[in-house]
């Protein structure tokens, strides 16, 4: 901008007038004037002159961001961007540059900063150029900066409760409509028009379009109504049938009242809503004076109503989860007030899985139905019975006597949840288990007395269902260890800890080695080697039996290799191999991929599968491995499911007799015969028979004169590692001396000193 030159004037007598400059203590009292206006306004200024050079912040600029008066404002361009908020940077560039180029949209503009205390402070930005260099390009820039913080949170919070307002209506179907009264026109909201069928069109309607809804019958009725409340300048509360504009008749309660807008027009507003099936908010709306008492109303019982739902379960009507923390937090509370105990019984019905799956959800939702009635007749009126999972319950008490009564509530829900129950021409029978925990004193800790009733439970269930166990610190180190160990199995399965270790198997009548059964060990990094009866309970939880499995074989196939490669060929591999793994879709494909010899390898399978029940998985596995010329072994015959029919149905190439029948043969003629018995049944059906347990000279010679096939156990070898095994087959260790059983265990003492039973 072109400088301004020095103001003088010329008289029209030519004569040169010069203007008398303004009085010095005039413009001083001026620039107070404005400087106590801005302050009082809380305009921060600022004033970027770019043709002197200068920068200049007033004290209410700095005031807003934080700084001292004193304090020097650094005025570079580069270090203030970074103070700004990160989503407001982009947008502050450009509404400079549009403001800088006079754009009026952009006049105004607001941002956040960063206060010196580390917050945001909205800020209201308007500016202008007021001078131009002799380019044409910007030299002087002025403003002004007015914090909006409180003005911001102001319009969020009522963004917020009008967006809560709003889902409230949602929620509870509310339609409103505002009516001018002086123009004879009704604005309906999108909820209205829907409940009058009239969704897509205008929103904006003449007065006659809500009567022309009315059912003909209400008409006049409604009509008047309305005419005596217009009359009488208050409000309405009344209940019409419309038509709507699919043809449906509904009924429809509406609530109006009065009020003058800004401009002094009278209007009515009010709110409808579908009563056809909800009449039961008549009362509660009956109550409401006005609209906003009216829609106050409606959100209370709306909240009542989701509170309700919330804190109770739609199936028994008991209170839920949610309303049992509550509950727990307030009764803890007055038991360490009052010096109270609180007792927990956590309980969770037995063999209610069979209802479901045999007679359907309805009839498992009639059982859960029955649970809760027994509950709450078999407890006080002051004790509180929630539903708080599928099957499981809580009973919470307050008591003040010995644990005894607790015990007998529980073995009364017992009973009582064990009786028949009728459904349906069928007798549903189901029990429960009970966990108890009970505590007192000032350090009361409702929610760990919460869990330990459900360690007390998972020691009922653990211990044959259909009892109740009260809580004890033993049990909940088990716990805490059997979850160590959890954690720890994993860990070993990454770290590759499980390991094969192999007991070899003979022929009875040669004492010829007549193959090798593989069995799974954990070298654990801190307890050291570990049997299967140490870690095979928790593997089962974890679902990892099928991974260890699948190890200890792949570990045995490549040491029956190695083996090889030092001269020792076994005739045979046996592994174990899960119920879970057996019906595992892919245990075909697994094994195809691993391309097993044919013959070399066998599955034993526990007798305690249930052979018996096999289902299409297993049965197609099972195929699979003959396909594939695995051999088949049911393990622990005699001691589970197994039948002859599934003999027959299975087929398996090996019978392997428990090692308890085996362990009285030098003691029991009974016990003789039995064996001989199953072993007749494996040579009438074609199948060899293995002994296990075989622990001394005389098993091995009582199991040879029955005619058994194979022989294992430790008379004539104990289990160890893969590299222990082609030594001790070299030195045959366990051939008979001349018959001095002595001098045969003396041999094999050398050999297996450090392996640990199997």
């Amino acid at each position: 901008m072109k400088q301004r030159k020095q103001v003088s004037a010329i008289d029209t007598d030519n004569k040169l007038a010069v203007k008398q400059a303004p009085d010095t203590s005039d413009l001083a009292e001026r620039e107070s004037r404005w400087n106590y206006a801005l302050v009082g306004s809380g305009l921060g200024v600022w004033d970027h002159n770019n043709l002197i050079g200068t920068k200049y912040y007033s004290d209410t600029w700095k005031e807003i961001r934080g700084m001292a008066p004193h304090e020097e404002a650094d005025g570079d361009y580069e270090e203030w961007l970074k103070l700004l908020h990160p989503d407001d940077r982009d947008f502050v560039i450009m509404a400079i540059e549009k403001q800088i180029a006079g754009d009026p949209d952009y006049h105004v503009f607001e941002y956040r900063e960063r206060h010196k205390n580390g917050g945001w402070v909205w800020i209201e930005c308007r500016g202008a150029c007021v001078e131009w260099d002799e380019n044409g390009a910007p030299a002087r820039i002025v403003g002004t900066d007015t914090d909006i913080t409180a003005r911001k949170r102001s319009e969020e919070m009522l963004e917020h409760l009008s967006r809560r307002l709003d889902l409230a209506l949602e929620i509870s179907r509310i339609g409103v409509f505002e009516a001018d009264l002086n123009a004879a026109t009704v604005e309906w909201d999108d909820r209205l028009l829907a409940m009058y069928g009239l969704e897509g069109t205008p929103r904006v309607k003449l007065s006659e379009a809500w009567e022309q809804a009315l059912h003909p019958d209400d008409r006049e009725r409604t009509l008047k109504n309305l005419d005596a409340s217009l009359e009488k300048d208050r409000g309405l509360l009344q209940e019409f049938r419309i038509i709507r504009g699919d043809g449906a008749e509904r009924v429809i309660r509406s609530r109006s009242a009065f009020f003058l807008d800004a401009d002094g027009n009278r209007k009515l507003i009010g709110a409808n809503w579908d009563v056809t099936e909800e009449v039961s908010l008549r009362n509660d709306l009956q109550k409401a004076k006005d609209l906003a008492e009216a829609r106050n109303q409606e959100l209370e019982a709306a909240r009542e109503s989701i509170e309700h739902l919330a804190l109770h379960d739609y199936l028994t009507e008991l209170p839920n989860r949610r309303y049992l923390d509550r509950m727990l937090d307030e009764r803890s509370a007055g038991c360490r007030e009052n010096g109270l105990t609180l007792a927990i019984l956590h309980i969770d019905l037995d063999r209610f899985k069979q209802i479901n799956d045999t007679l359907g959800h309805r009839a498992g939702d009639a059982m859960l139905k029955h649970a809760a009635r027994v509950l709450k007749e078999s407890v006080r009126a002051s004790d509180f019975v929630a539903r708080i999972g599928g099957d499981e319950f809580v009973v919470l008490c307050t008591i003040d006597s010995s644990p005894k009564k607790l015990s007998n509530m529980a073995a009364r829900i017992i009973r009582e949840l064990s009786k028949p129950v009728r459904y349906e021409g069928h007798d549903c029978r189901f029990g429960a288990s009970i966990g108890i925990a009970a505590e007192s004193g000032k350090d009361l800790d409702a929610k760990q007395l919460l869990l330990n009733a459900d360690i007390a439970l998972y020691r009922a269930k653990g211990a044959g269902r259909n009892r109740h166990e009260f809580f004890s610190k033993d049990a909940r180190r088990t716990i805490i260890a059997a979850k160590r160990l959890s954690d720890e199995m994993l860990l070993g399965l990454e770290r590759n800890e499980f390991i094969p270790f192999y007991q070899l198997q003979f022929h009875a009548q040669t004492l010829e080695v007549a193959g090798v059964e593989t069995l799974a060990r954990w070298r654990h990094p801190e307890h050291g080697l570990l049997t299967p009866g140490h870690f095979l309970t928790i593997a089962e939880d974890l679902d990892v039996v099928s991974a260890i499995d699948g190890l200890i074989l792949e570990k045995g196939l490549a040491d029956r290799a190695a083996w090889a490669r030092d001269g020792f060929v076994t005739p045979k591999l046996s592994v174990n191999v899960s119920s879970r793994r057996l019906a595992d879709p892919g245990l075909g494909k697994k094994l195809r991929v691993q391309k097993i010899e044919p013959g070399i390898l066998s599955f034993e399978l526990l007798e305690s599968i249930s052979l018996d029940d096999c289902d299409d998985a297993v049965l197609t596995n099972l195929r699979q491995l003959r396909k594939l010329g695995i051999d088949i072994e049911i393990d622990d015959f005699g001691t589970g499911h197994a039948s002859i029919v599934s003999l027959l149905k299975l087929s398996p190439r090996t019978l392997k007799i428990d090692r308890e029948l085996i362990r009285m043969l030098p003691q029991s003629a009974e016990q003789r015969k039995l064996v001989r018995s199953i072993i007749d049944i494996g040579r009438s059906l074609n199948i060899l028979v293995t002994a296990e347990g075989v622990e001394s000279m005389d098993h091995v010679r009582i199991l040879s004169d029955l005619g058994c096939d194979m022989l294992q156990g430790y008379a004539l070898a104990r289990p160890m590692p893969a590299m222990q095994i082609p030594a001790f087959v070299r030195n045959a260790g366990w051939r008979r001396h001349d018959g001095d059983a002595h001098a045969l265990q003396g041999v094999l003492r050398q050999h297996i000193k450090s392996n640990r039973s199997k």
